[in-house]
């Protein structure tokens, strides 16, 4: 049979959706699991679809990598000539309007690197299904919005697997002849084919209980190795939050009698919904102190809580096809940024959101490989697992409660599940859900749907008379499918302040109301407002909460920004200001790098005197102060920047980081001191919160160069009880290249060498180092006993690092960082399409730097390009950067 490489490489569209000709509506599968090679009997009760546009078309089945060694329709086998396959389809000609099928293949799990469908992690086999990884494990009609009901059988040596796992409730178990035994999986609810999941091995598990709200007991399981099961207790604790906030929040209870995890090593994302039986990436679920992070502590909170939500925006209710594939994750995400929210400070939570959209979903926006949220075309799906479904589309979702208040989206949620449980829906239900339920008028907002790129916003304004004009102009980047798609529906939360800094509660034009924050609803290109009967020009605040994903352009004084980040009641416009004042601060040293800094960091003075506010008032929220005491990251600065200049870019940023550590060293020892963390690490915001912000005020002392900042985090390694410390110190050790380096180093990874999660943190650290010989550091590291090209988490430790975290190293002058990762690419493909495709992703935008780089990386791509049998994954992202660079 062809393999998924071979097949053409046509682009899908959206628009060009049909209904399937069939529908399964029960699956009926025996797995005999071997490693070597596992026996697939499926059997599928099949009926037309009567939306179908041809009532007499043929069942075609996708399938890929299969062995097929039986074909029977109604019991009947069919001849070689009853049947044909042809690439990834079996066509059978089918005269009834009901029939069932059975098929018997044969896969190999443990030669199936790209971990999609059922493959061997260690001792054991587990399964990977979203999006097309079910036609790996047998011949079905993958696609989302074929619902069915199933009941598994999995057959398998009781002593290499005791344990055998389905979705849905166990009937039925026992012991067979020959050593080996079985397992009756029944799952009762139809879905689709993508959460279908097994897991055979021979792992431990906790155990515990969930009550629900209508008195139900759901009996809750973490599976992982033996040996980690001592790190399972958050994970647990997590999704027992998770299960409380959804009834709370959302009305939403838990609807089987079990609920699994399991943890592998090997995985190509962070988890998977499958109904009931979670799959998670190890990273999200084992954690200790002194293995995991207060980060990682929030992940896996965030991430359990994900997966879970999934069960209704996901599986309840799913998508209909895979360009509605933010139906259910830009929904999901929203849920469990609400939910991390809730459990940790919001106004934290939400910067956090905000930065990484900006650092990592502004580049996608304006890179080759741009989409909507719900795409139009693509030709792998698995390249739109991006940050624009998700994250961008959990800001639209978002826009849903600003414009309608939280009482009003809780509305459209229900009648969004009241009238499409069990369906396989599109985001125009959604939209239609939310509009209905408040009599709200949304067709404006389905173009968020269609624009492609980070739509700005800009703002000019005028004081005369005691009048303060506010105008607001919005605009699409130009993008040929931005062509007549019209205005937004954009909503902008804004207000006043003093000029001292003072909230104005004031009213808009002509009405009588006085208020703190306005939200305005601009449905037009331009619009005026105006607050009238001032007596001094106050201080605009604007997208307060980030109320609409858009990159806001307004030339604000100096002097408000500081304002505003010592003073606004919003977080997220301090947040905001702060990096505005810095950005300047910085442009004006990387467009003069060789002036003196006293001719081009007019801002510097300004923000040092904000920074030691913020200082000052830490004590009130450590976690949000240790966030305003951050500068924007190189890759941040040079989004708007062509050619981007590398060096200049780190040279500016490396001498402000050290001249604001200097400025402000007393301060920050003594801030150091006064949030000190509780002597025993807990994992509370509070507690949380003291440990970022007094270990961000050490690593300003050490890039200041100071001495004693550098023995401090010297004896904060030694000494730490947690993984936090430890990581922090060691962190701010290597990456300014101080003396203790090497040896710290070498201390960690005597220390964690045999802990794999911990080893990818070892190597992400260095691979992190703004130096020009990283890249030999990175090829050296290759070939450590605990690197392996197989496995995803090593690859995004170490080259997704490199590539996509260190601009200064991996844009070295010389094309090494490029050939770098390009050899990697290479290699990766054959294994793992996936990942070399997030990895083949750090080049989309080659064409902004400068033509002695451009022209290397360009070379790098034709290269990957001219590659035989490149697969649809990386071959989809090098076309698109190669022909946007024209």
């Amino acid at each position: 049979m062809a393999m998924k490489g071979d097949q053409p490489r046509t682009p899908i569209q959206r628009l060009d959706y049909r209904p399937p000709a069939w529908q399964v509506r029960h699956v009926d599968l025996v797995l005999a699991l071997e490693a070597e090679a596992t026996r697939v009997t499926a059997t599928l009760a099949l009926q037309r679809n009567p939306q179908a546009a041809d009532p007499r078309a043929p069942l075609e089945l996708h399938g890929a990598g299969l062995e097929t060694e039986r074909v029977a329709v109604d019991g009947r086998d069919l001849g070689e000539a009853d049947f044909s396959i042809a690439g990834e389809t079996l066509r059978i000609p089918i005269e009834a309007q009901q029939a069932q099928v059975t098929t018997e293949v044969v896969i190999r799990p443990a030669a199936n690197t790209a971990l999609e469908g059922l493959y061997a992690s260690g001792t054991s086999l587990l399964t990977q299904c979203e999006p097309e990884g079910f036609r790996k494990i047998t011949w079905f009609v993958d696609r989302p919005d074929v619902m069915a009901t199933y009941r598994v059988r999995l057959e398998a040596d009781a002593d290499r697997y005791p344990v055998l796992l389905g979705n849905g409730n166990c009937i039925e178990h026992g012991p067979l002849e020959a050593g080996r035994h079985f397992a009756v999986w029944d799952d009762p609810f139809p879905k689709p084919s993508y959460l279908f999941a097994l897991v055979a091995g021979d792992l431990g598990c906790i155990e515990d209980t969930f009550t629900t709200r209508s008195g139900r007991t759901i009996a809750l399981k973490i599976y992982s190795e033996r040996d980690n099961l001592g790190r399972l207790d958050h994970a647990m604790a997590s999704l027992k939050k998770a299960m409380a906030w959804d009834e709370q929040r959302f009305g939403l209870e838990y609807d089987l009698d079990v609920y699994h995890i399991v943890a592998t090593h090997d995985f190509n994302m962070g988890a998977m919904e499958n109904k009931s039986l979670n799959i998670f990436n190890a990273r999200y679920v084992l954690a200790d102190p002194d293995t995991a992070t207060d980060a990682d502590y929030e992940g896996i909170e965030g991430v359990i809580a994900h997966e879970y939500f999934h069960n209704w925006t996901g599986n309840r209710v799913t998508c209909r096809d895979w360009f509605q594939l933010t139906l259910k994750e830009g929904l999901t995400v929203y849920r469990d940024q609400e939910f991390s929210a809730d459990m940790q400070s919001r106004a934290v939570k939400r910067i956090a959101d905000v930065r990484d959209l900006m650092a990592r979903q502004w580049p996608e926006d304006a890179g080759p490989m741009a989409h909507p949220v719900r795409p139009e075309r693509y030709v792998e799906i698995n390249n739109f697992y991006t940050a624009t479904v998700y994250e961008k589309g959990a800001e639209v979702v978002r826009m849903y409660e600003t414009l309608l208040g939280r009482d009003g989206f809780r509305r459209g949620m229900d009648l969004y599940f009241q009238r499409h449980d069990g369906q396989a829906v599109t985001c125009d239900d959604f939209r239609r859900a939310m509009a209905d339920a408040n009599d709200a008028k949304l067709n404006v907002f389905e173009r968020w749907y269609r624009q492609v790129g980070t739509p700005t916003l800009t703002v000019k304004t005028d004081f005369t008379d005691g009048t303060f004009t506010v105008s607001l102009t919005q605009s699409l980047p130009s993008h040929a499918d931005n062509e007549g798609i019209g205005p937004l529906h954009l909503p902008v939360r804004l207000g006043l302040l003093s000029a001292e800094g003072e909230p104005l509660q004031v009213a808009l034009d002509d009405e009588t109301s006085l208020r703190e924050t306005h939200c305005i609803e601009l449905t037009d290109e331009r619009c005026e407002l105006r607050f009238r009967d001032l007596n001094q020009r106050p201080v605009l605040s604007l997208l307060r909460g980030y109320s609409a994903p858009v990159r806001l352009v307004f030339d604000a004084p100096d002097a408000d920004l500081a304002c505003l980040l010592a003073h606004d009641p919003d977080a997220f416009v301090r947040w905001r200001a702060g990096r505005a004042l810095a950005e300047r601060a910085l442009g004006a040293r990387i467009e003069n790098p060789g002036a003196e800094p006293s001719a081009t960091w007019k801002q510097v003075t300004l923000l040092i005197e904000a920074w030691r506010g913020v200082i000052a008032r830490a004590d009130s929220d450590p976690a949000l102060a240790a966030l305003l005491l951050e500068l924007p990251s190189e890759a941040e600065l040079a989004q708007t920047r062509r050619p981007v200049p590398v060096e200049a870019i780190h040279a500016a940023r490396s001498e402000l980081r050290r001249a604001l550590g200097q400025a402000l060293a007393e301060e920050l020892r003594a801030l150091a001191e006064r949030v000190q963390p509780d002597a025993h690490w807990r994992f509370e915001p509070d507690q949380v919160g003291r440990r970022r912000l007094h270990n961000a005020a050490l690593a300003l002392r050490i890039h200041a160069g100071d001495a004693a900042a550098v023995d401090a985090a010297v004896a904060r390694f030694e000494s730490a009880d947690n993984m936090s410390d430890r990581m922090a110190a060691l962190g701010a050790v290597v990456h300014a290249d101080a003396p203790p380096a090497a040896e710290l180093l070498a201390a960690f990874e005597q220390r964690y060498r045999d802990n794999p999660l911990v080893m990818d943190k070892w190597f992400a650290v260095q691979a992190t180092v703004s130096s020009s010989a990283t890249v030999e550091r990175v090829e050296a590291l290759m070939a450590h006993p605990a690197f392996s090209l197989r496995n995803p988490n090593k690859v995004r430790a170490l080259i997704g690092s490199f590539g996509m975290h260190n601009p200064y190293a991996f844009h070295r002058a010389d094309g090494a960082g490029y050939r770098l990762l390009a050899g990697v690419v290479a290699e990766l493909d054959a294994l793992n399409p996936q990942v070399a495709a997030r990895l083949v992703s750090v080049f989309n935008r080659f064409a902004a730097f400068d033509d002695s780089r451009a022209a290397l990386m360009r070379g790098e791509l034709e290269c990957l390009a001219g590659r035989a049998g490149l697969s649809p994954d990386v071959g989809e992202i090098v076309s698109a950067a190669l022909r946007a660079a024209g």
